[in-house]
């Protein structure tokens, strides 16, 4: 027999659970599965995860097929009808050990159903805390899981649970085995990353757990994944100022430039607060480099709405944009809106990547002549502090820090 092959989906929370999957099928002995660590971010998502399973039946006919993650929380129906699928589990089912056991004990063949509202607890927090993962250079640590807010298009709530936070001492504990482990770059991800600490005692906030890591660690660089702007604290705004080891890299939570259908998202901020935010942080880290998520052709967008979107491009001077086209998720209230036209929808995202891909190309234009500290994640290459892509002509050593003058730029990559 042979140990379970695990295909992620989605975000890079999903990759570290993908990880601690492994660590749990391993202790428990489960042999010959294969695994998939399904999105719910958007029907295409659900598709896709659906065409990935039908794929991995045909190249793998006599393994023992498990379905989890947020689509199979959200929609557990979809896959237990799928043939192909031996097993689903909910998203709290996949973090715990015992399931692992007991699929390695006595795999029936018969499909498991999971009741959709069967998430994992408020008493819960981040589940199997790992290690580690992703190249010897880069870790990704988990600190927080679940949305208290309940935006019009979003169905992750409902496969995620409301927030909740790993503590401090938990996340600062593990961020030092990481680095005594020889890695140089920690990754804090979550699913709300800012309401970190809503729940835990005294309220803290992100910017306190940001700072307590600086301190009480020795971990060369830090980097937050996706945030919401609007949930930022005076601490976390410190650390931009103050803290070098902090790295120059937001990625924002914005999903559009007109505040009617932020309105109509149910988002907490206005475009005026993004425009704000981002100066603000540039003002204090002048390097700092911004990414954004924008939905493109939300329901009643209007050519108007969306050029606002474009504009707040170059005002926002984002960098690196994920666009979105807007697709319905069942049981939102923003798929019973009026919808847009599926072509005009295409045909805005493809004008949002364009905008993203000039807006690219600036900053590798700008990056030529200068210097610096590039986290190798191969021989031949690594990140600036800014996330950007460096390619070498000559072997580095894989995961360390080096310093390099940047002499062109080809396609995304900056080269050294």
């Amino acid at each position: 027999m042979t140990a379970p092959k695990f295909t992620t989906l989605g975000c890079r929370l999903n990759a570290y659970e993908t990880e601690a999957m492994k660590e749990m099928s391993r202790e428990a002995g489960l042999e010959g599965a294969v695994v998939v660590n399904t999105c719910a971010v958007t029907s295409e998502a659900v598709r896709k995860a659906r065409q990935e399973i039908r794929r991995l039946r045909r190249e793998n006919p006599d393994a023992r097929l498990v379905v989890t993650g947020c689509a199979a929380q959200t929609e557990p129906e979809t896959f237990a009808a799928m043939e192909e699928v031996d097993a689903v589990i909910g998203n709290t089912e996949k973090m715990n050990p015992a399931t692992w056991m007991g699929l390695a004990a006595d795999f029936t063949g018969e499909t498991e159903r999971v009741r959709v509202d069967d998430i994992m607890s408020a008493t819960e927090t981040a589940g199997h805390l790992i290690d580690g993962f992703g190249t010897r250079s880069r870790a990704y640590v988990q600190v927080q899981n679940g949305c208290d807010h309940r935006c019009t298009f979003c169905i992750i709530p409902y496969g995620r649970g409301n927030s909740r936070s790993v503590p401090a001492g938990v996340v600062v504990d593990q961020i030092k085995r990481l680095v005594q482990r020889g890695y140089n770059e920690v990754v804090l991800t979550g699913v709300d990353l800012t309401s970190w600490g809503a729940d835990l005692p005294g309220a803290p906030r992100l910017g306190d757990l940001v700072m307590r890591i600086l301190k009480l660690t020795d971990v060369p660089r830090l980097r937050i994944s996706s945030i919401d702007s609007i949930e930022v604290d005076d601490a976390l705004m410190q650390a931009i100022a103050t803290e070098t080891r902090l790295m120059p890299h937001l990625h924002l939570s914005l999903q559009h430039g007109d505040d009617l259908i932020l309105k109509r998202m149910k988002r907490r901020h206005l475009r005026d607060d993004a425009i704000a935010f981002v100066e603000k942080a540039r003002r204090l880290r002048p390097d700092m480099t911004f990414g954004a998520d924008i939905i493109a052709g939300f329901p009643t967008e209007t050519e108007a709405h969306f050029e606002n979107s474009l504009r707040l491009v170059e005002e926002c001077d984002l960098t690196w944009l994920h666009v979105f086209p807007y697709s319905p998720r069942p049981g939102t209230p923003a798929a019973r809106m009026p919808q847009v036209d599926g072509r005009a929808i295409k045909s805005r995202a493809a004008r949002l990547r364009e905008a993203g891909e000039t807006r690219v190309a600036r900053h590798l234009a700008a990056q030529v002549g200068r210097a610096h500290r590039v986290l190798m994640e191969n021989p031949r290459m690594g990140r600036t502090e800014q996330f950007t892509e460096v390619e070498f002509a000559t072997d580095q050593p894989e995961g360390r820090i080096v310093s390099a003058t940047i002499t062109g730029h080809a396609g995304s990559r900056l080269v050294a």
